[in-house]
C-alpha cells in the first residue's frame, strides 16, 4: 500500500473514530432524556423517544459536521439533507418503537438502545457518502492541518 493510501485510509479511521464518541455524546443526550421523560415523568415512551432523538440529532449534527466530516458545506443545504433522512427515519423508528414497546411489551430501554445502534451505522453511511460527499475535509480545521506548520 502506498502512503497515499495509507494517509487516506488513516484519516477514514480517524474520521470513523470520531463519529463514534460524537455519537456516543449524542446517544447520551438522547438517551437520558428520552429515560427522564419516558421513566421519570411518564411521557408515552414513542413521545420521549422522538424528543430525545430531536435534541441529539442537533448536537450530533453540529459536531460532526465541524470535526469528523470537516466540512464548509452550505449548512441549510446540509441540514436540509440531514432531515430528509430523518423525515424517513424518525416515524419508521417512531412507530417501530410503539409496536415494540406497547403492543410487544419489550422493554423500551432495549428498544431505544436497538434503534440508537441503527441510526448510528446509518447516518455515517449517509452523511459520509451523500450530505457531505465532495464536500469532505473543507472547512477552515481541515485546511489548517495541510497547511505545513510554521517554525516557532
Amino acid at each position: 500500500m502506498n502512503d497515499e493510501k495509507k494517509a487516506a485510509r488513516k484519516t477514514e479511521i480517524i474520521r470513523g473514530l470520531k463519529f463514534t464518541l460524537f455519537s456516543a455524546g449524542a446517544g447520551l443526550i438522547q438517551l437520558s432524556s428520552t429515560l427522564l421523560l419516558d421513566e421519570v415523568l411518564h411521557v408515552a415512551s414513542h413521545i420521549a423517544y422522538l424528543i430525545g432523538l430531536i435534541l441529539s440529532v442537533l448536537f450530533n449534527f453540529t459536531v460532526n459536521r465541524r470535526y469528523t466530516f470537516r466540512s464548509a458545506a452550505n449548512v441549510p443545504v446540509a441540514m436540509l439533507k440531514v432531515a430528509l433522512f430523518y423525515a424517513v427515519f424518525t416515524p419508521t423508528t417512531t412507530a417501530l418503537d410503539y409496536h415494540l414497546t406497547q403492543t410487544r411489551g419489550i422493554n423500551s430501554t432495549l428498544v431505544l438502545i436497538g434503534i440508537m445502534l441503527l441510526n448510528f451505522v446509518l447516518e455515517f453511511i449517509y452523511c459520509q457518502f451523500f450530505v457531505y460527499r465532495g464536500k469532505l475535509d473543507t472547512n477552515e480545521l481541515a485546511k489548517r492541518k495541510k497547511e505545513p506548520q510554521q517554525p516557532i
